[in-house]
């Protein structure tokens, strides 16, 4: 259906066509959580789900937007952009615009179709999909010259300071640079970055979408920093040299355990073996060794249920069940790895799925989860992507 059905519409809308048609793909993130602010690395990719954009630039000033997903119209009226809409979903985009006027490039009125196949809700980062979508149209039709980097921080300068959410670089940063079959490690302190292959004729990544909101999420982040926080403030006491829980050794942690709270304690040796597992887990992919890689990703899983604590129950039932899949299927190697993904308290498990298997599992998956929690399950393969283009 896309990218036809945004084209069809910006001609239908403005009655032209458009100048430039734009893939900006949602992303997941295979192993790597809360890592990102304790200065560790994360391990995302861009995913086959995206937002697709038709833009033209205006002779005025003005930013007339059209969301199709949302059957919703914004018509800025004039070309100043001081404050938030009222439009929650147009913010996104005119901060992007926001903050390029502000870093001094000229950026005039747009015309703008936009709409996608990134399920909304699932934690699969359409916002960043929407921020790097403009930020790139912004970059090419206006000819500012920025690089792939410049619209990753852009992106997360309109979030941070123009929506109002405090997120970090990763979800920028994985939509602008996917490469397809390829995950890309980050390191959430320098932004130095490397791919590792993931490509494999066996096995598929398959998203089970709990449906359950996000709605701890934003208090508990902000509890967890402080506790890991605590945590790095008291070992820096005998080793000052030490900035994160990136610095810090799990024998550095097991000498100050009992001078830290037992809860502070717990959130610090999930953060401290999570940081290891991204690296293991890069290991792993270059020793085409995918079984390692799975059981990595249940380890995850085990941590932020009982150390981190940012499960929630749907969750745990879903990486339960793959557990029980393998054994009413007998067959060990029908799912390599499962995990809840993302800031936690809802969203969806990933699960790495051998694809001879898909179809009973996704059978087994949606009937237990209706027996228990009485509504379906919806799921989504995804394939690793390109980030953020022009499409001809």
């Amino acid at each position: 259906m896309f990218p036809q059905t945004v084209i069809e519409q910006f001609k239908a809308v403005f009655g032209e066509e458009q100048e430039i048609v734009v893939r900006a793909p949602g992303r997941i993130n295979l192993i790597g959580e809360h890592t990102d602010y304790n200065g560790g690395y994360v391990l995302p990719a861009a995913i086959d789900k995206a937002i697709w954009f038709a833009a033209s630039k205006r002779t005025d000033d003005r930013f007339v937007i059209h969301s199709l997903d949302l059957n919703d119209s914004f018509d800025s009226n004039h070309g100043e952009i001081r404050q938030q809409s009222q439009q929650s979903w147009v913010n996104y985009l005119l901060g992007v615009i926001s903050e390029a006027r502000k870093d001094g490039f000229k950026v005039g009125g747009l015309n703008i179709v936009f709409g996608g196949d990134v399920p909304l809700g699932a934690g699969l980062s359409s916002s960043a999909a929407l921020e790097c979508g403009m930020g790139h149209i912004v970059n090419e039709l206006f000819g500012i010259g920025m690089d792939k980097m410049d619209i990753v921080k852009l992106a997360q300068r309109a979030e941070n300071k123009f929506v109002g959410m405090q997120c970090g670089i990763m979800d920028m940063f994985a939509s602008v640079m996917g490469r397809c079959e390829n995950v890309v490690r980050l390191d959430c302190r320098s932004l130095e970055y490397e791919y590792f292959p993931f490509k494999s004729s066996e096995y598929t990544l398959i998203l089970c979408n709990s449906g359950v909101k996000h709605a701890l999420v934003d208090s508990e982040y902000n509890t967890r920093r402080r506790e890991c926080e605590t945590g790095v403030a008291q070992i820096k006491r005998s080793h000052p040299d030490i900035k994160s829980l990136r610095d810090i050794t799990q024998s550095m942690l097991e000498e100050e355990k009992s001078n830290l709270p037992e809860v502070v304690y717990r959130r610090c040796n999930y953060v401290i073996g999570e940081i290891k597992r991204v690296e293991d887990a890069c290991k792993a992919l270059i020793n085409n060794d995918l079984e390692q890689f799975g059981s990595l990703m249940y380890q995850t899983h085990d941590g932020l249920q009982y150390d981190y604590e940012v499960s929630c129950t749907e969750l745990d039932f879903l990486v339960d069940a793959t557990k029980q899949f393998k054994l009413a299927s007998n067959q060990k190697d029908a799912v390599l790895g499962a995990r809840m993904m993302g800031g936690g308290f809802g969203g969806c498990s990933i699960n790495l799925v051998k694809k001879s298997a898909l179809k009973s599992f996704l059978s087994f998956m949606q009937t237990a989860f209706l027996a228990e929690y009485d509504r379906e399950l919806p799921c989504h393969e995804v394939a690793l992507t390109d980030g953020v283009a022009t499409i001809a």
